[in-house]
């Protein structure tokens, strides 16, 4: 093989090389339902089956006051969203208290994010009650509840789960299965990613920083 042949054979191997990584590239976050412009794709740590998409969406909920309030109401700067109840006797005071932290370093950045609290608990958790519980967690946590459908709705759309553990129908100190993720949530972009509840609230709030600089 001449030089120049082989010069043109090399040439045309790296671009091949290129391409291929850049079509796979693009190839990845479309099937991750990110697209090829993703301008978050820097801050993403996790994968979502269905893609971004496939978690989150409408819901129709009661507020402390007993007011029903949609979405739109309430995801009207980035949120953190948890599902729980307010007689969980370990993990989501633990899991609430740790974003309510996270919300705080974000503050002291100069970012305000939203911590919202659902109940998956309509039985026990009033609007009263789920009030009172968010209010004492964080002054500007939202705290929301309904009706079993309206509860069962938002958990269907963010891909939660949950199921009370009673021993009868009069069993007043029952517990709740449920699922322990934090979304976070953009205004207009809706769900863009979730957190473990292993991380630390500092960790959290650099993960959420950097969706929220890139709004």
């Amino acid at each position: 093989m001449t030089r120049p042949i082989a010069i043109a054979a090399a040439v045309f191997l790296a671009l091949l090389i290129v391409g291929t990584a850049v079509f796979s590239s693009s190839w990845i976050r479309g099937m991750l339902g990110f697209g090829p412009e993703d301008r978050f794709a820097e801050c993403r740590q996790s994968q979502v089956a269905g893609g971004a998409g496939a978690i989150g969406g409408p819901f129709e909920l009661l507020n402390s006051e007993g007011e029903t309030v949609t979405d739109k109401d309430v995801i009207t700067k980035p949120s953190l969203v948890y599902f729980g109840y307010t007689f969980c006797p370990d993990i989501c005071p633990l899991d609430v208290a740790r974003n309510a932290e996270a919300v705080e370093i974000l503050e002291d950045r100069g970012m305000e994010v939203t911590p919202v609290f659902i109940s998956v608990d309509p039985e026990r958790d009033t609007p009263e009650v789920v009030g009172d519980f968010a209010h004492n967690m964080h002054e500007r946590m939202i705290g929301l509840t309904g009706s079993p459908e309206q509860v069962k709705q938002a958990s269907q759309a963010y891909r939660t789960y949950y199921s009370a553990q009673k021993d009868g129908e009069d069993d007043e100190f029952y517990t709740v299965n449920h699922s322990t993720m934090t979304y976070l949530v953009l205004p207009e972009e809706g769900f863009v990613e979730y957190f473990r509840r292993d991380l630390s609230p500092e960790q959290m709030a650099d993960r959420t920083a950097c969706f929220v600089e890139n709004m």
